[in-house]
This record gives structure tokens, sequence and C-alpha cells, in this order.
């Protein structure tokens, strides 16, 4: 039936309610280890110990934020705290008080990196947004400041899209463009809308969502469908795709060659929330699409070299590249998976959530160590070629929560909205 939640069913199996509120508190425990001393959040290893020597992220830092606002929201103890530390390193350590804007990495000595990637700064305003639904001290007005340099330095009204990189003063573009960044943008400007309507901003929030349409619109509509659904991810300045782009590097974390089958998944999945987001308005097109997307994914990506997993890229015939699994790409097929199933009650949907949470609990899930195994290989076997240790808990943490709550534009809105209904219980 459209509308019901996979997650909600009463149970321990991997994917039931039980098993997944036990899992969102596992992987939060974990996770408290990603606080760094330095300022915000930096990476763990296999087992959890911090890497101090490393420098403190701020896409790493915006993410964990963003993780332990819900896990306020949810009651988790020392939740507050730790979002709180992450805030307060994007209100202090990590901001460019010269140029304005956010250092992508920031060492013990000061800046490791001084370019201003909009990648990582849309985890920036996805951090002060559900931080502002949670209610955290000062999440509004980094807010607020978010939003504006958004809307000053990368937001481009003629072309409907953002700029990928700023030089650290904002004179300098590079001269490319790619749709992860545009991704995490939509994500991000739908948790902002929802945090500026929660304050009164009905205008503000429409604003936002009407941006993240026109990204989702042109990528979706325009890049994925006349190939097939597999979503071209490197453009030049002017949007002209570069299908050769990294060919001589493609397991690269975030601009790999190829069509990264988890993106695909996850534009799928984004396609719905933005439908909810919208209402009345929404075009119908935004759930079409989304399936046309997860099945181009899934056929592609899903056990395709005998053995189970999803593997990380494709060439433009549909052919394995880079076959490494990586635990994002697994949590986002069970995410959109649940979200599909919620808006058509298809039977298919229901029966690939519970076999790909059965392969997490099987291959991903670290019983011993914690957390999840970010990486395995074609064996199904941990690996550490693209994803070394254990860097956040941001999309693990999400696959245990979306499948248990109502579809919304973010996940701190959704999942505010289950508790004041009582439909999900605090931790």
């Amino acid at each position: 039936m459209p509308g019901a939640r996979l997650g909600a069913a009463p149970g321990d199996r991997p994917g039931q309610a039980h098993w997944l509120a036990a899992e969102t508190e596992r992987l939060l425990e974990f996770a408290e280890g990603s606080w760094h001393p330095l300022g915000g959040f930096g990476r763990q290893d296999d087992c959890g110990k911090r890497v101090i020597t490393a420098p403190v992220e701020l896409w790493l830092t915006g993410r964990m934020t963003h993780v332990y606002a819900l896990g306020e929201l949810l009651g988790y103890p020392g939740s507050a705290e730790l979002a709180e530390h992450g805030l307060a390193a994007l209100h202090g350590l990590m901001r460019d008080e010269e140029h304005g804007g956010w250092y992508p990495e920031v060492a013990w000595g000061g800046p490791a990196n001084t370019d201003k990637p909009f990648y990582q700064h849309a985890f920036v305003l996805l951090a002060a947004a559900s931080g502002t639904l949670a209610g955290l001290p000062h999440a509004r007005e980094l807010l607020d400041s978010a939003l504006a340099l958004v809307d000053e330095r990368f937001w481009s009204e003629a072309e409907g899209m953002v700029i990928e990189t700023w030089d650290r003063g904002f004179t300098t573009a590079e001269p490319y463009r790619g749709v992860n960044a545009t991704m995490h943008g939509v994500e991000a400007f739908l948790a902002a809308a929802d945090a500026l309507d929660a304050g009164g901003d009905a205008a503000g929030g429409e604003l936002w969502r009407r941006r993240a349409l026109r990204m989702t619109e042109r990528v979706v509509t325009g890049f994925a469908a006349p190939h097939g659904w597999r979503i071209p991810e490197h453009y030049d300045e002017r949007w002209h795709p570069l299908p050769d782009y990294n060919i001589d590097h493609p397991d690269h974390p975030f601009r790999p060659y190829g069509s990264t089958v988890g993106h695909g998944l996850e534009w799928s999945r984004l396609c719905l929330h933005l439908h909810a987001a919208l209402g009345a308005s929404a075009p119908d097109w935004l759930v079409e699409d989304a399936r046309g997307l997860f099945d181009t994914a899934v056929r592609d990506g899903w056990a395709v070299d005998g053995a189970d997993g999803f593997v990380y890229t494709v060439d433009w015939d549909g052919k394995p590249v880079v076959r490494q699994r990586m635990h994002w790409v697994l949590a986002e097929a069970v995410c959109t998976a649940a979200t599909l199933y919620a808006v058509s009650g298809d039977e298919e949907y229901r029966r690939r959530y519970q076999a790909w949470w059965d392969y997490a609990e099987t291959y991903l899930v670290d019983r011993e160590c914690g957390s999840w195994h970010h990486e395995l290989d074609g064996h199904n076997r941990p690996a550490a070629t693209v994803w070394p240790g254990k860097s956040d808990a941001y999309h693990a943490v999400q696959a245990t929560l979306l499948p248990r709550l109502p579809l919304r534009g973010s996940v701190a809105r959704a999942v505010s909205d289950a508790l004041a209904a009582g439909e999900i219980a605090p931790l």
C-alpha cells in the first residue's frame, strides 16, 4: 500500500524496526570517536580510533554535525554537545573571516587547503539546517550566513546550477562542473527550506525548493534521461559533458570515471524527497524518473560480477569499471527502495529492500570493531583502496532512519514529524 514504511515492521531481522533502532544507536556510539580535539570532526580508523594527525575536513565536520543534530532530535545522550562542537568549528576554526566561506581542511598549523568547493559548503548548509530544526544554539545564525554565501558566490541564476569550486578569494572558478556537488546541493537546499519554513519564512523555503527543482530537472531530465539513466558526472564550465574525465584514475573517491551507481540511487531518492516537499505543485516526472534511475542503477550495479553487492562504477555501456563495494552505495539502495515502496506500494521494492539489508548484515556491518566496513573488494572482503578506515556515519545512520520515517524534504524534518506524531520512539 502506498505510504507504508518498510522499516516500521516490528522485529529484529535486518531492516525491521527494532533492528534499525538498535543499529542507529550503535552507529552513533561508534561515531562519538570522530570528535576532533582541534575542533569539528575527523576520520576514524577501522576500530574507531580518531586520526588526530589528519586535517579536520569540512565535509566530515558538516556531515557529523548533521548526524548529531539528528541524534539530538532522537534523544541520544551527548548528541547536543557533539553537534555544538561541530557548530563551533563552523563558526570559528574553519571559517575564513577575511574572504568569507569555509576552509575545506584545517590542520594544527592552520588552513591546509584554502579553495572553496561547493561540495564541502553544501554540508555546512546541511549541518546548519539540521541544527536549526533540532533547536541547537547558533545554528540559525550559521544557516543564514551559509545561505547568503551560497546565494552570492555559488548559485548561478542563469544556469540554474551551482559553481563547483572557487579560489580562496572567490575571484577564479575552477573550469569544471560536477553533479556530485549538485546532488548534495539539492539535499542541502531541501533541508534549508524545511528549516526556513519552521522559522516562519515560507517564501525563503519556497525559493530554495524551487532552486532544488531546477538543479534536479537539469541533471535528471537533461543529462541522465538521454544517457539511458546513467548520469554523466563530469562537465566543463559550460556544462558540456566530459565522458572520459579521470579515465586514468577511475576509483577517485569523489570524481571517478564513468557512471557512479550509488549516485543513480541517490538522485532517485532525492527526486522523491523533492516531490514530497513540493506537494501539490510537484511535477509527475519526479516519480517516474526516480523509477528509471533506480532500475538502471540496480541493473548495472547489483551482483553483476558473480557476487552480491553493488559495484562502484560502470562505463557508458553499463559494464563494471571499479568493482569495489562501497558501504554508502548499499545505504542509498535500501533508502531508495524503501522510499519507492512508500510512494508506489510495489512489492519488488520490498523484496529488494530486505535482500539488501540481509547482505549488509552479512558483509558490511562490523560486529567486531563497530560501525560498517566502508569498502569491500569484489569478493566482499574488507578493503581499503578507495576509502581506508571509517570516515563518517552519515550514510549508514540515514539508512537506519529513513525507512522508518514519513517522506519529507529533509531527514531532520522527517525525524521531527515522526517523533511528534508518536510514529517512532526516542532512543
